[in-house]
């Protein structure tokens, strides 16, 4: 078995965020009834996330304003016009914020992206107001990163 690193290519086509939606986000995490479980669950879908290139852990990919270091990869799939989305943290529960984060814009198209309204997204699972406001920021600044790209995308 090979031990080699993987590649952008590889992470872009693992299919997480597209086989998870915000729906089924919403309802698993209303099913917990303590805040105890619900980081648990966040912290299981990071562990969900395809390994990211370590080649790729550069300064131009780095989230300006995370407390944690965060990676974000963006393209665009040119025959479908879908964006895709690869990220990393060195923090497990920034790793799951993230995957939280993928549900709703990995594999949908930059329109789609710009229209989704996030902040009641994460109104409805209750997400910000059980976040440190530092970590509150550095997920806004993941969101703002992900629409930035899908603006530039649509031109």
């Amino acid at each position: 078995m090979s031990t080699s690193e993987p590649t952008a290519e590889a992470v872009f086509n693992n299919p997480f965020g597209t086989r998870i939606t915000p729906d089924e986000v919403i309802d698993t995490i209303s099913f917990f009834d303590d805040w105890e479980e619900r980081y648990r669950y966040i912290i299981d879908l990071g562990k969900q996330l395809p390994e990211f290139p370590q080649s790729l852990k550069n300064e131009e990919l780095l989230v300006r304003g995370c407390q944690s270091q965060v990676w974000l990869l963006a393209r665009e799939d040119q025959p479908n016009s879908i964006v895709q989305l690869a990220v990393d943290s060195d923090a497990l529960i920034v790793r799951g914020l993230a995957a939280i984060v993928l549900a709703a814009y990995n594999g949908k198209s930059s329109r789609d992206i710009l229209a989704f309204d996030i902040e009641h997204y994460f109104d409805q699972i209750d997400l910000l107001k059980h976040l440190s406001p530092t970590r509150g920021n550095g997920l806004r600044s993941m969101v703002k990163k992900i629409q930035l790209h899908a603006e530039n995308m649509s031109r």
